[in-house]
């Protein structure tokens, strides 16, 4: 028997060089392995198409049992009092997408009854409270003693729906913005696009932006692209950006127009086809979500996150649950520390004119008997 012989190392490379460019390939098989985790909220008032829009971008039924309440629902004696009295929820839907052996973990953060209130005062405390506590919840398992695997929930990006009825923006949609502006990336989103026209539609992108600018509300901006990237890149970044606020319509049914299936919306005049770009900006919006996924987590945990940890930080660690409430409560008992004061005073002053009325008696009498 003839010994068998070893198995010769064969350098795979060419001689005089080292193979450390082959990094960022061992890198991407890595982060293909391990799969990608992005989390994104919508927010905006009831009827302007929130579900569809998403289910239409992402090609999947987040929300298969969601029940709408019809106009018969609704028609009930205690109708005015809910809608008086309707609260904010949040609703995360987590689905795993995988496409060509790339595992995307998703969640969709709803917030429905958003705006839907009367009294819209408090209606987002609620939401600024879920995107406070994914920070505090990195933050705890972050300083942990097992790191290796952290779940990131935290919001990495907003779409805010405006409603294409009105002229602009409305006082709600500023005064949100204005509060979450410093901790989350928001992406101003005109619903149901397909009720305006062409020019209206660009009319209304303009009066949004003016009005952001106005007010200083800082909304996500778009990374310029880099003087290597190609050309076409280029000019996909500056339409993309020429594109905000998107103006956006969603459908998740199949209709034969020209001959093909499309997804789109049929009306008596002709068919709106939700992915043609001269129809609407969805493509643009989905391309602006997955070409810029990175940098949103990287403004993510860059910008808002690390403000929130040096405000903790500062705090020394210690959390404030609700800094209104906590400022509601201080006023409380300011009130009332005010209200025992006066009571006091008001003892005080009893007291001293009933000893100034008992000393005058007394000066009487002793008047009398001089």
């Amino acid at each position: 028997m003839s010994k068998q012989q070893p198995a010769q190392f064969i350098n795979p490379e060419t001689p005089g060089y080292v193979g450390f460019a082959n990094l960022p390939n061992q890198v991407h098989r890595k982060s293909v392995k391990k799969g990608f985790e992005f989390t994104l909220m919508v927010v905006g008032e009831s009827g302007l198409g929130k579900s569809t829009l998403i289910n239409s971008l992402f090609l999947t039924d987040l929300y298969p049992e969601r029940i709408i309440p019809g106009a018969a629902a609704l028609n009930t004696r205690n109708t005015s009092w809910e809608k008086i009295e309707r609260t904010v929820q949040i609703e995360a839907s987590t689905v795993e997408i995988e496409e060509r052996g790339v595992k995307l973990r998703l969640t969709v953060v709803d917030t429905p009854g958003y705006g839907d209130a009367i009294n819209c005062r408090d209606c987002f405390k609620t939401i600024i409270s879920y995107i406070d506590e994914q920070f505090e919840r990195y933050l705890h398992d972050e300083s942990g003693l097992n790191r290796r695997h952290i779940i990131d929930n935290r919001v990495h990006c907003c779409f805010y729906f405006i409603s294409p009825f009105g002229h602009g923006l409305k006082p709600l949609d500023v005064a949100f913005m204005k509060a979450i502006h410093n901790k989350v990336n928001i992406v101003p989103v005109i619903a149901k696009a397909d009720t305006l026209t062409l020019k209206e539609r660009e009319r209304l992108k303009k009066r949004i932006l003016d009005e952001i600018e106005e007010h200083n509300i800082k909304i996500y901006h778009l990374p310029d692209a880099e003087s290597d990237e190609d050309e076409d890149f280029k000019e996909q970044t500056r339409l993309l950006k020429a594109s905000i606020p998107f103006s956006v319509v969603g459908s998740n049914q199949l209709i034969e127009a020209k001959g093909k299936k499309v997804r789109g919306r049929l009306y008596p005049w002709g068919v709106v086809e939700v992915e043609n770009p001269e129809h609407n900006d969805f493509l643009k919006l989905r391309t602006m979500l997955i070409t810029h996924m990175q940098d949103l987590q990287e403004v993510t945990q860059d910008l808002h996150y690390e403000n929130f940890r040096s405000e903790r930080l500062k705090r020394g660690g210690r959390k404030v649950e609700n800094e209104d409430m906590n400022k509601d409560q201080i006023l409380l008992e300011k009130e009332a520390e005010l209200r025992r004061m006066q009571e006091m005073i008001a003892r005080m002053q009893a007291q001293m004119q009933m000893q100034m009325q008992g000393g005058d008696g007394d000066s009487g009498v002793h008047g009398h008997h001089v």
